[in-house]
């Protein structure tokens, strides 16, 4: 008789289509337009942000509109459901009977791969990457947080609070400034030398070079995450009608500060609003302050629109689709972008007239396809292929 020896697996492999929470997938497919939306500004005009610094007629409200909307509000959103996704992935692991230790090896495994996919879709489509930062703020949250109790994590409300309160008092000086001030500056915009190299080659050479110093200005969106992770441990999306009054409130609040303090750059990229040099830095400081407040903000509205949706219709079930195929989405739109609005490519930013409307039309059109192509795969009960290699590498092969 043998004995075997050979240690028991209690890690499992990813979560199973019955297993998802309906709100977080529709939200991600949801705001993947918002992020199409910005990174093809930014694309069209090899800027950061990006926008037509003289823009008339429809140029106008468009801008507007992406400033209020768009522009620095899409990847809080991605933060928060970050921060979220890894508690899902833990508690999951826990149930099936791993260990902490267990937990922890697959968490460090899945997040050193997103830093290596990172710096692949940095180096060979698009320097704007958050797959990297998100990899590396993965690996500190599961070292440091994921088992911490609810005293450490009540912290991360402090640390909003404090937000808020930086919100109002640079909304204050704002408002000062703007009534102090005369001029005709435009909104600070920097250049990006990989979205105006003249071939390939010299594209992937910049995007080398950019891609550290843009990871590491994101990381710091560990505080967003934190908030998902705070929440996940609450299953605020999980049990919707349990939190109805929550995400009420956090829808509210959330996209009333975003709102309220990107108004005064979304008047200035319009032309509808006229400040100095100074004021029009300090504009763009509070577009970006309140613009992480939309990550929540958007999180929770979705939330309440997944609770009215007791038996999602094609809309939210195509969108939700796409949400379990995020990542592969994601990186659909950079494959777009290099092949259609890049100098060496198509260009079709330049060729067909107005950049902006443009540059509109493709994200769109863009996102549009990805919600097709997700819903098809979803009938035939795939995943994305960006997923099915993530999951191969995390969890290898599952018989």
């Amino acid at each position: 008789m043998s004995v075997d020896t050979a240690p028991r697996r209690t890690s499992r492999g990813p979560v199973l289509r019955a297993e998802r929470a309906l709100a977080p997938d529709l939200t991600r497919g949801a705001m993947l337009l918002i992020i199409a939306l910005a990174n093809v500004a930014g694309v069209v005009f090899a800027g950061e942000p990006g926008l037509d610094a003289t823009p008339a007629g429809i140029d106008r409200g468009l801008n507007f509109l992406l400033f209020e909307l768009v522009h620095a509000r899409g990847y809080p959103v991605f933060a928060v459901m970050f921060g979220y996704g890894l508690v899902q992935l833990a508690r999951r692991q826990d149930a099936a009977g791993a260990t902490p230790r267990q937990v922890r090896a697959v968490l460090l495994r899945r997040n050193l791969w997103l830093v290596a996919f990172g710096f692949a879709h940095a180096a060979l489509l698009y320097y704007g990457d958050f797959l990297g930062a998100y990899g590396i703020v993965g690996v500190v949250m599961a070292v440091v947080l994921l088992r911490r109790g609810d005293k450490l994590h009540r912290i991360v409300l402090v640390l909003w609070a404090l937000m808020a309160a930086e919100f109002l008092i640079l909304g204050a000086i704002v408002a000062s400034a703007i009534a102090g001030s005369d001029g005709s500056a435009p909104l600070p915009a920097g250049h990006v030398d990989s979205l105006a190299a003249s071939d390939y080659l010299a594209s992937v050479t910049d995007r080398l070079g950019e891609w550290p110093m843009h990871t590491l200005t994101v990381v710091p969106f560990i505080v967003i995450a934190w908030l998902g992770m705070w929440a996940a441990r609450r299953r605020v999306l999980e049990e919707l009608a349990r939190h109805r009054t929550l995400l009420r409130w956090t829808a509210t609040l959330g996209l009333g500060i975003a709102v309220a303090g990107g108004l005064p750059a979304a008047l200035l990229s319009a032309g509808w609003l006229h400040v100095d040099k100074p004021t029009a830095s300090l504009i763009l400081m509070l577009h970006g302050v309140s613009g992480m407040f939309a990550g929540p903000g958007y999180a929770a509205l979705f939330g309440l629109l997944a609770l009215r949706a007791t038996r999602p219709g094609p809309i939210v079930g195509a969108l939700s689709a796409l949400g379990r195929r995020s990542l592969s989405g994601y990186l659909f739109q950079s494959v777009a972008w290099l092949l259609l609005l890049a100098p060496f490519t198509l260009a079709l930013g330049q060729r067909l007239g107005n950049p902006t409307v443009t540059g509109v039309l493709i994200a769109v059109t863009t996102w549009l396809a990805t919600v097709l192509i997700a819903s098809l795969l979803d009938k035939r009960g795939q995943a994305g292929p960006a997923e099915t290699v993530l999951r191969r590498l995390t969890y290898g092969r599952r018989t």
